[in-house]
């Protein structure tokens, strides 16, 4: 199976399917001598895993993650790293009455068409729960991310309907609320609007910001190797993910040049936006302004309502979905979006190094 790998000197390849006996992800290239455990990897995991919240999923995980290796004495070794999670609460009998039918808005139907068989046990390699091995990564990327002074921050912005105005945004309140969003009050909301799609056995989407600041100017690659097309590959990349902006993003084309362009201005030797309606990108690099993504979550495609469908064999039929099933993905997808961003800018950080000779020669001769 091709695409299991991403990046290109920081680069990870996660592996396993959701009702295996585990998931995981083999890191190489973390430079050596960051200061790693368990316990930096689990925060991020535990924000992700299951049963947080009457809004997620009642599946029992608790997504303890083992550092097999690339770790010594709590520093990398800048080997590949290897780290493991188990699947614990399992039940694939809910999906033996279903493994002949294609279920709406998944992955059932392009699987057997590419492959002619497929693991129907939750999905296998296409269910959410493979983003467990992006999010491992993502917390490694996060803490070199932060020894440069880098801090990404991350939430839900809208579910279904309800949108937090910017003006409105509390980041204090983010883990205040068990739907991530800054601003307890929309939360309140929010629950409520997912309280009535529970009741008519349906679901939610929505979209999730993360910000990005501390990134130095410079970074990204010109052409097919952007900062800002990198970071919407790798987002895209997750599979509830519809849509990625940067920046102000589709408001853009309504836009005039005059309103959109970010003008600058210099104090005290240094150069900044007055606005920053690009993102934080300027020709695919970054600018030194906080780098904004926004990216659209679909509506979780497990419900319990009938659905038309067919069988493998082409025969219409209905099908009713069963199982523990999110009423709503977007919460446990921010950390998802998160580690995608970590990892991208971890990357291309790195690949940076080599863009001036004055730093290889700063490097190797000093």
């Amino acid at each position: 199976m091709a695409g299991s790998t991403y990046g290109t000197l920081f680069k990870i390849t996660t592996w396993g399917e959701s009702h295996g006996a585990a998931i995981g992800v083999v890191i190489d290239g973390c430079p050596a001598g960051l200061a790693l455990c368990e316990k930096d990897i689990q925060v991020y995991l535990n924000r992700r895993k299951p049963g947080q919240s009457k809004f997620t999923t009642t599946r029992q995980e608790s997504d303890h993650a083992d550092i097999l290796s690339g770790v010594f004495e709590g520093r990398t070794t800048g080997t590949p790293m290897s780290i493991l999670i188990k699947n614990q609460d399992q039940r694939s009998r809910d999906y033996g009455k279903i493994k002949d039918c294609y279920r709406p808005g998944h992955a059932d139907y392009t699987f057997d068409a590419k492959y002619g068989f497929r693991d129907y046990r939750g999905g296998g390699r296409s269910s959410g729960r493979e983003t467990i091995g992006r999010v491992a990564a993502g917390a490694v990327a996060s803490k070199l991310l932060g020894q440069l002074g880098i801090k990404l921050t991350s939430y839900t912005r809208s579910i279904g309907p309800i949108t937090i105005p910017e003006e409105e945004y509390d980041f204090s309140c983010i883990t205040e609320n068990k739907l991530y969003m800054p601003n307890n009050a929309y939360a309140e909301k929010a629950s409520a609007y997912l309280e009535e799609c529970m009741k008519n056995k349906d679901s939610s989407g929505g979209t999730i910001e993360c910000r990005i600041t501390g990134v130095p100017a410079g970074i990204g690659e010109p052409v097919f190797n952007k900062l800002d097309a990198s970071l919407a590959r790798g987002i895209m990349s997750i599979g509830a993910v519809k849509g990625v902006e940067i920046g102000d993003g589709f408001l853009t084309a309504g836009a005039l040049g005059s309103g959109n362009n970010d003008t600058f201005y210099s104090e005290d030797g240094h150069i900044y936006k007055r606005t920053n309606h690009s993102g934080g990108t300027l020709g695919g690099l970054s600018d030194g302004c906080p780098i904004l993504i926004r990216a659209a979550i679909k509506p979780t495609p497990s419900i319990a309502r009938e659905q038309e469908t067919v069988t493998r064999d082409r025969e219409n039929t209905s099908i009713t979905v069963t199982g523990r099933h999110d009423p709503v993905i977007v919460p446990r997808a921010v950390v998802v979006v998160e580690s995608m961003a970590a990892l991208t800018l971890a990357d291309l950080l790195i690949v940076n190094m080599s863009s001036r000779l004055e730093n290889l020669k700063r490097f190797y001769a000093e």
